[in-house]
């Protein structure tokens, strides 16, 4: 399927260029989060005419979320959970909590869609993840797991 994009995406292109995906990726992702358009004549009119306004907008939104990046960059963030005599713990920590918990501490909305995390949390210790904000915009923080005494 061939589209133009209506913002930068990583790993796949700027805005107002024209890329080809897989069907469901562009039909249930990016056409639905209106992130892209169809590419046809008419479409690539519309963006090009719009391209400057669609720059813009993307400056604003990428501006307030290096704000908020600068805010939860290289901080950490403590779980105690209950776990086996080994360090392996009941369960794992899934983006969800974390995102709770980066809310409850610093005040600050971040979608567990962002966080990327290397490996499962399922052991006592820490561990680095990526907050992925923006194509341009990428924040690194700690997960701390302790056993709870």
């Amino acid at each position: 399927m061939d589209i133009i994009l209506l913002e930068n995406i990583s790993n796949l292109g700027k805005i107002g260029e024209k890329v080809k995906v897989r069907d469901g990726y562009g039909r249930n992702f990016l056409l639905k989060k209106g992130k892209a358009l169809r590419f046809d004549k008419k479409n690539l009119e519309i963006v090009n005419k719009k391209k400057d306004e669609l720059i813009k907008k993307n400056n604003e939104k990428k501006n307030e979320l290096e704000k908020l990046s600068k805010i939860i960059n290289n901080k950490t963030f403590s779980f105690s959970q209950e776990c086996k005599e080994n360090g392996d713990l009941y369960g794992t920590i899934k983006p969800k909590q974390i995102s709770s918990l980066i809310k409850e501490k610093l005040n600050a909305d971040v979608a567990p869609s962002l966080i990327i995390l290397k490996k499962e949390l399922n052991k006592i210790g820490s561990y680095q993840a990526e907050i992925n904000f923006h194509a341009e915009v990428k924040a690194k923080i700690t997960i701390k797991i302790d056993k709870i005494k």
